[in-house]
């Protein structure tokens, strides 16, 4: 057999690691050898691979490396099967030294081989190895197997950039599902949902996986719409959704308000699903708060056989969106009830639901018995929280103090919360500082100076309206168009301001050309109905 020449180094800190991991086992390692010496195992492939898999089993990893040069017959099978063993105990680092040993030994990995010790490059995080794991494979044209090709494409999508898994997937030879789903996959972390959506529909076979991770990542990155209508075709298509289905697109339908849909998408996990995990039975608790439903919200937790932090926090603080602050807070006294410890999550549903009831002291409270109790549960969002709070009711002069009595400097967040609690009781002076402070933490900041003109604009100071909307004009500032969602027949529309591509545009034009001019006409009638009057 020609050898195999191919330089693979390791770097320090894995060999390192890896041989204070052996020498810490060194004990056990011995009683192990002896045990094989005892029982005279003979140094056969089949005998010493399993001699190895009990050593690796063992922890001992220095005996098993031993064993593993020593053999002289070693098969690429009794190898792979080795290696595999010290990844699935998440031994990334042994797993690529014997891989290491392995070239060393002669013996020729085979694809599975490639796909076990590329995993564990991924799970580590080393991109300077998987690239060499890529190259070796390459130089033994292992690299178009769909399984090292699949390996790959997992490596590049986490670890580099798009582009190199796009070449990854090129290379590889009949390409199966895991390898579509995982480019499709990789396309959608990096946004670029078109060339997700080319990939899907050129598919030649969806799983359930596949519709799954396209559900869910158009989710995640904010493409509800896509999203709640994969899994109406998905439906459409007789494929079987499954618990990993459903709390992605509910939550999609959640962030669009989409109440009709998410009615039922919950109808169908009930129909298809035997019970409602925790998960689905959580995204539903949040998509009802969301909608506004808070006795559905309620009425599904109160159903769920098993309930984690997530569902409790999930009710805390869909009351709290929905201003309920008593009940947000007669929850959370549930949750202590039954033994459930809170988080920061908690926490920060509780400071929202008195900041939105206006239970001022009930939050000073909550957020000081945590700061005794558990200070690592507070984070700069719950101090923002509570600058918020005091800005809302007015307490400025609190509100400055809490701000300068601060464990970190602020951030642009604490600025704007103390920013809209000036919008809304028309102190000038203090929203001038608060504004002129974000904008020197981010001068591009368009929605400052837009809340700064609506404080201006609310007190009657139109000079200094004005003076800011040419600022912002002189600047070249553009504001985040708005969007807004309305959901018909079981089909959700959604407009963006100056948005011309949706299939009704001319009618809906001609309808708010008529809305206009009939307000204008309202308008009229009344400015001569007051001069005459």
């Amino acid at each position: 057999m020609k050898p195999i020449i191919y330089r693979f180094s390791i770097s320090q800190p894995i060999w390192s690691k890896t041989q204070s991991l052996a020498f810490s086992h060194l004990i056990e390692t011995k009683k192990t050898h002896a045990y094989a010496h005892a029982f005279k195992l003979g140094t056969s492939a089949v005998q010493s691979s399993k001699a190895i898999l009990y050593h690796s089993e063992s922890t001992a990893f220095l005996d098993a490396r031993k064993l593993f040069d020593e053999v002289s017959d070693l098969s690429v099978v009794s190898a792979t099967a080795i290696i595999g063993r010290f990844v699935r105990q998440h031994r990334y680092e042994e797993a690529i030294y014997l891989f290491s040993r392995m070239l060393v030994s002669n013996v020729r990995p085979n694809e599975f081989t490639f796909g076990t010790v590329i995993h564990s490059s991924t799970a580590l995080g080393n991109f300077n190895i998987g690239k060499q794991l890529h190259a070796c494979a390459t130089k033994i044209c292992l690299h178009s197997n769909v399984f090292v090709g699949s390996a790959l494409l997992d490596f590049y999508v986490k670890l580099s950039t798009i582009e190199e898994a796009q070449r990854a997937f090129e290379d590889t030879h009949e390409p199966n599902v895991v390898s579509y789903t995982t480019l499709m996959g990789g396309y959608l972390k990096n946004e670029r949902t078109e060339d997700a959506f080319r990939v899907f529909r050129e598919m030649p076979v969806r799983n359930v996986v596949s519709w799954n991770a396209m559900i869910g990542g158009c989710s995640q990155i904010g493409h509800n719409e896509e999203a709640v209508n994969l899994l109406i075709e998905m439906l459409r298509e007789g494929l079987m959704p499954n618990q990993s289905t459903f709390p992605c697109a509910i939550s999609a339908a959640a962030n669009i308000a989409a109440l009709g849909m998410g009615r039922s998408f919950h109808a169908c996990a009930v129909k298809f699903l035997d019970k409602l995990d925790v998960f689905v039975g959580n995204s539903l608790i949040s998509f009802y708060a969301k909608c506004g439903s808070m006795e559905d919200s309620l009425l599904v937790f109160n159903k769920l056989s098993e309930r984690n932090i997530v569902s409790w926090n999930a009710v805390i603080c869909g009351y709290a969106q929905n201003g309920r602050g008593d009940e947000a807070v007669n929850i959370f006294k549930r949750m202590r009830d039954v033994g459930c410890k809170p988080n920061s999550v908690t926490l920060l549903g509780l400071l929202w639901a008195c900041n939105h009831a206006g239970l001022i002291d009930e939050g000073y409270s909550y957020f000081n018995q945590a700061r005794l109790e558990d200070p690592s549960m507070l984070k700069p969002e719950h101090y923002a929280c509570m600058v918020d709070l005091l800005s809302r009711s007015g307490s400025f002069r609190q509100a400055e103090e809490f701000l300068c009595e601060l464990p970190f400097d602020p951030g642009i967040g604490f600025w704007k919360a103390l920013l809209g609690g000036c919008q809304i009781h028309s102190n000038m002076d203090l929203g001038e500082f608060a504004a002129r402070k974000i904008l020197t933490l981010d001068p591009e900041d368009v929605a400052s100076y837009v809340m700064l003109s609506n404080a201006h604009s609310a007190a009657g100071r139109w000079q200094s309206v004005s003076t800011i909307r040419r600022e912002i004009k002189e600047k070249g500032m553009k504001r985040i168009p708005g969007s807004s969602w309305i959901e018909i027949k079981s089909k959700v529309h959604v407009f963006v301001t100056m948005d011309r591509r949706h299939q009704q545009k001319d009618e809906i034009y001609m309808v708010l050309r008529f809305c206009i001019e009939h307000l204008r006409e309202v308008k009229a009638s009344n400015f001569i109905e007051d001069v005459l009057n």
